[in-house]
């Protein structure tokens, strides 16, 4: 039998073959046909075959002849054959096999050196470092030390923990932070570890104690030890004092949760510290030994500050995700009105998820019969978008609740922005001149510019009266039944640009059937290579075809369109709004 990976012995595309209780079809090879140093091949009885384990190695382009001449070389000659050394010094018998353009080497190996599951789970569990004392030896194994050896050795140290950073550094998530710590610690460095987080949020009890440190990750280099090893350790977590800043200290060994094969080891815990602040601690234990080599400590010391940073740069990312979520759900109405006669459909996707959009939207009543819907636009995007947007959407209902016609609201809302952003730049200079011209020279002018589409319905017999203006947005477009399609609006100035601006508005009814779509520019201005969405008139295109949908299927085939134009994702907002007249 052979297989494909280079295996034991000379020359090229060796192939490996272990078959357990023999059963080969070469058992029986006469002794004319063994080759150096093994002697006779000998028959395999029917009792032997349940106790051993015969591994064949064949060669199909044998070149090299097997060296066993006994003179000694200096360490760094070049070697062949020197394997077949080692395949004596394991098996009861062992032999090469020469035919027709193959060469075979066999051995047989007895029962008492084939490991049990037992001893192979203690091997690669609870005993998996005792290959080597150093972590240069664990990184970067090799059998003599030299200068140079050494020296290479502390590269890959070195390259360890580059990895590590760049493994860590992209992570969001400070529990799969905890994971992969856990991960590059077992078993290159320890046989087990764990790691603790302190939470941010007094009360918080997910698993843990309450305001305490929580057991985010266990890690063990046998599955089975996990479960039972994350129940000890819960019981008593780590309390290190502040005096012991990252550097290891030592800890109960935790032998209760390990077996009969790990009865005593050797635990450290090191704090997690960035910018100060203590973030948790990690645990590492190695089974059978009374200490850990200097070389691993410094290793775990330097990968547990590299830990400490990952794991801060999730939290900020956490805190600004959560300001974010909360703030954009603020900035956004909980629930659209529902309009008698009017059925609508909403299509909202901000580009940023984790931020603040630059589109919003709102529809709701305005008392006396009357509703009122806008689809806005704010220059950029983020906080500055959200400032804009918690100034106008509020104005926006307070204006049309207090009964304001169409254009003045416009009048007004333009003039707000422009008094603010007045403000604004005063408090600015002043703060500049306070500062002496450092740290607010780069912030720039704060424009807050915003484009809107601002509407008013009322439900009439026969239909809904429509009024509405656009201040610099995408005009709406009206679709009738049969098809056809026209812009029911005039454009206008942005509001926020032009204290003189005056704004007007139009009126129409919306008959049985007819629809209203709303949309801002990240769907007319949507890109493909140097194409928009809105060329050539894309959208009165793309909404003609949607002639006899209801409000719901002309949304989300817009939707679809939009997103099919382009080979890439959306790199705007992109908000659409469909009034439909039932």
């Amino acid at each position: 039998m052979s297989g494909g990976a280079a295996g034991v012995g000379s020359g090229s595309g060796a192939g490996l073959a272990v078959v357990s209780g023999a059963g080969l079809a070469v058992n029986g090879v006469p002794s004319a046909e063994a080759g150096v140093g093994g002697g006779a091949r000998e028959t395999v009885s029917p009792a032997e075959r349940q106790s051993a384990l015969v591994i064949e190695v064949s060669d199909h382009h044998p070149e090299r002849v097997v060296r066993d001449d006994g003179v000694g070389r200096p360490y760094d000659a070049v070697e062949y054959g020197r394997g077949l050394r080692l395949v004596a010094a394991l098996s009861d018998a062992w032999g090469i096999t020469y035919r027709t353009g193959t060469k075979t080497v066999w051995a047989r190996l007895p029962a008492e050196t084939i490991p049990t599951a037992e001893a192979a789970e203690a091997y690669e569990g609870e005993h998996a470092l005792r290959r080597g004392q150093r972590a240069a030896e664990i990184l970067a194994p090799a059998p003599r030390r030299t200068v140079q050896d050494q020296d290479w050795l502390n590269r890959g140290a070195l390259s360890f923990l580059a990895e590590a950073s760049d493994l860590l550094g992209g992570q969001l998530d400070e529990d799969l932070v905890a994971a992969l710590t856990g991960q590059l610690v077992v078993p290159r460095l320890a046989d087990w570890c764990a790691v603790w987080l302190e939470d941010e949020a007094p009360g918080r009890a997910d698993g843990g104690l309450v305001g305490g440190p929580r057991l985010a990750r266990v890690w063990h280099g046998s599955e089975n030890r996990m479960e039972e090893l994350r129940r000890l350790l819960e019981k008593d977590p780590p309390d290190l004092p502040d005096s012991a800043r990252s550097g290891p200290v030592p800890m109960p060994w935790p032998a209760e949760a390990l077996g009969a094969k790990a009865e005593d080891g050797s635990a450290l815990a090191f704090r997690l510290i960035a910018g100060g602040r203590p973030l948790g601690t990690l645990v590492i234990g190695r089974a059978g030994q009374d200490h850990f080599p200097d070389e691993i400590t410094g290793l775990v010391e330097d990968l547990s500050r590299r830990v400490a940073l990952a794991i801060g740069a999730a939290r900020q990312y956490a805190r600004q995700a959560t300001i974010s979520r909360v703030l954009q759900r603020g900035l956004l109405p909980g629930a659209v009105a529902e309009i008698p006669g009017v059925r609508s459909a909403l299509v909202y996707e901000p580009c940023d998820k984790g931020g603040p959009s630059g589109d919003f939207y709102d529809l709701f009543p305005a008392g006396d019969g009357r509703w009122c819907f806008a689809l806005g636009d704010v220059q950029g995007k983020g906080p500055e978008a959200a400032v804009v947007i918690g100034l106008a959407r509020p104005w926006l209902r307070l204006l049309a609740r207090e009964g304001y016609a169409v254009p003045d609201v416009l009048d007004r809302l333009n003039q707000l922005l422009l008094d603010d952003a007045t403000e604004t730049a005063d408090a600015a200079a002043r703060a500049l001149v306070a500062d002496g011209g450092r740290g607010l020279a780069d912030e720039g002018p704060q424009n807050r510019f915003l484009s809107l589409l601002y509407g008013e319905l009322v439900p009439v017999e026969g239909g809904v009266r429509c009024t509405l203006a656009s201040a610099g947005h995408p005009l709406p477009l009206l679709l009738q039944p049969s098809g056809q399609v026209r812009e029911v609006a005039q454009p206008q100035t942005l509001l926020g640009v032009f204290e003189d601006a005056n704004y007007g508005c139009g009126t129409f009814e919306l008959r049985p059937g007819d629809s209203i779509l709303c949309v801002t520019d990240g769907v007319t201005e949507r890109r493909n290579g140097h194409r928009q969405f809105d060329d050539e008139d894309g959208l009165v295109a793309a909404l003609t075809g949607c002639a006899g949908l209801n409000a719901d299927l002309i949304a989300e085939r817009i939707r679809r369109l939009v997103h099919e134009f382009g080979g890439k994702p959306p790199e705007d907002d992109l908000a659409l709004l469909v009034l439909q007249a039932e």
